[in-house]
């Protein structure tokens, strides 16, 4: 019996409690479980044999691989140069119809974004070879270097939040497939150290939907901040694509087991492929399907709460929502009876005047993400003649520094613990602080400004 069988006392490839593989081992990881170790390397070695054959798209020798990242980032500045000459021409959005098609987006790779730069947690414990110099800094960067208002976690969790959008509800198993990946690298680092290294180097590529994404989630109104800060920083003159060919090389054998430990780092770098990247998730979005798939999940919350004077086809509203799958004949019913009017203004719907507005008879009832969808579902064709302010990219951080210390119990007791320790031991006893789980905290927030601090110290 595996490890991942036993954990969830079935094969790995059964689902359920609302649990599948990879979100089983995701938040296995991300609550580090006693057992973590062993879960991420059985993972690993899984995913890796996953892509053992598959296409290599480094270049044969590495000391190429800087001039590779050069030039695949001069192919993506060309690319989004003829994107933006398309807009200007009058060419639509080439990824989001509306609103809700981005928040949609933003949830599902939600999983990855809120374990942003954990392959590279294991290397901590090397801050004394310059050899990770690169690779260290990456990280630390990842977590904003302790401030709030740069730490990539807690910037998209206050994207999500301000948008009302930061529910699970609707993400499938394959969501939590890089995010999983993320964590068990970070885990077994000293063992997969040639395979972090590759995954780096692939994940910190400037790709083309990013600098798309930023361009069409302000022009939706959405702060595209999270992604324009991964733009300059991701950059291959001196930003993280940069860092991450050098490190490459910086920690390549010089004698024998060069190229083997060169096959791994590919090896890594097609880690990169397995689940759904951000593309695909955008091409699977049908705002349709979408609104008849959050409705059925809210359904058996709502079955038995409805009064029985208004009838639909001859049914209550009760009676719609007991059985499963009639929630497309209830929204074509809604539309029979003109509660309902696609392609106008969702404030002529009465449906939409019980959801929003003072005194909405539901109000509460729907999320803001659950809002859009309807929303936009119900606009259609209207919405395609309105304009909202371009969002400017925001810095505002949730929680001040001088809030942190003296009102949160961790970071109190971890400021305690460091007392009577040396530099070195501190050093030490602070990274578990700036683990997935616990960076993005207040305790872990300080944890990563003291780690700096000492580290630029003892150097």
């Amino acid at each position: 019996m595996t490890l991942l069988t036993a954990l969830s006392g079935q094969p790995a490839s059964v689902h359920h409690s609302g649990y599948g593989e990879y979100q089983r081992v995701y938040q296995q990881l991300y609550d580090e479980v006693p057992d973590a170790g062993a879960l991420a390397r059985e993972f690993l070695q899984a995913q890796l044999a996953q892509v053992r054959h598959a296409a290599n798209e480094l270049p044969d020798e590495p000391q190429h691989l800087c001039a590779w990242v050069e030039q695949r980032c001069a192919v993506v500045a060309q690319a989004y140069a003829e994107y933006l000459e398309q807009r200007q021409q009058g060419r639509p959005r080439r990824y989001f119809r509306n609103k809700a098609h981005a928040l949609y987006v933003l949830q599902r790779v939600a999983p990855t974004k809120q374990v942003d730069g954990a392959w590279l947690y294991g290397l901590l414990h090397h801050w004394q070879d310059q050899r990770f110099d690169g690779l260290i800094t990456t990280y630390l960067e990842e977590l904003g270097d302790g401030e709030a208002a740069q730490n990539h976690v807690v910037i998209y969790r206050k994207l999500l939040s301000e948008h009302d959008a930061d529910s699970d509800a609707g993400l499938e198993d394959e969501h939590y497939v890089q995010g999983a990946l993320q964590m068990a690298l970070g885990l077994c680092a000293e063992e997969f150290l040639p395979e972090v290294i590759g995954y780096n180097l692939g994940y910190e590529q400037l790709p083309l939907h990013l600098l798309i994404s930023a361009y069409e989630l302000s022009e939706l109104g959405i702060d595209p901040y999270y992604f324009t800060l991964h733009v300059t920083i991701d950059n291959a003159s001196s930003g993280h694509a940069c860092k991450a060919a050098q490190s490459v090389l910086n920690l390549l054998p010089l004698g024998e087991g060069r190229a083997q430990f060169y096959q791994r780092v590919a090896q890594g770098y097609r880690l990169n492929d397995l689940g759904p990247g951000t593309t695909a998730v955008i091409e699977r979005f049908n705002l349709h399907d979408e609104v008849v798939a959050m409705l059925e999940r809210k359904r058996t919350f709502g079955q038995h709460m409805h009064s029985d004077y208004c009838r639909f086809e001859g049914k209550t509203v009760n009676q719609w929502l007991t059985t499963p799958g009639q929630i497309p004949g209830f929204l074509q019913a809604l539309q029979d009876k003109g509660w309902i009017r696609l392609n106008q203004d969702p404030a002529d719907s009465r449906f939409w005047q019980l959801i929003e507005g003072a005194g909405a008879a539901m109000f509460g009832v729907f999320s803001g993400y659950e809002k859009q969808l309807l929303h936009d579902w119900i606009a259609g064709e209207w919405a395609s003649d309105q304009r909202v302010p371009p969002a400017r990219p925001g810095r505002g951080s949730p929680f001040s520094r001088e809030q942190q210390r003296p009102t949160d119990p961790d970071t109190q007791a971890l400021v305690n613990a460091l007392y009577n320790l040396t530099d070195e031991q501190q050093l030490q006893a602070l990274i578990p602080w700036l683990s997935a789980r616990r960076h993005c905290t207040p305790a872990g927030l300080y944890a990563t400004r003291r780690f700096i601090q000492l580290r630029t110290r003892l150097r």
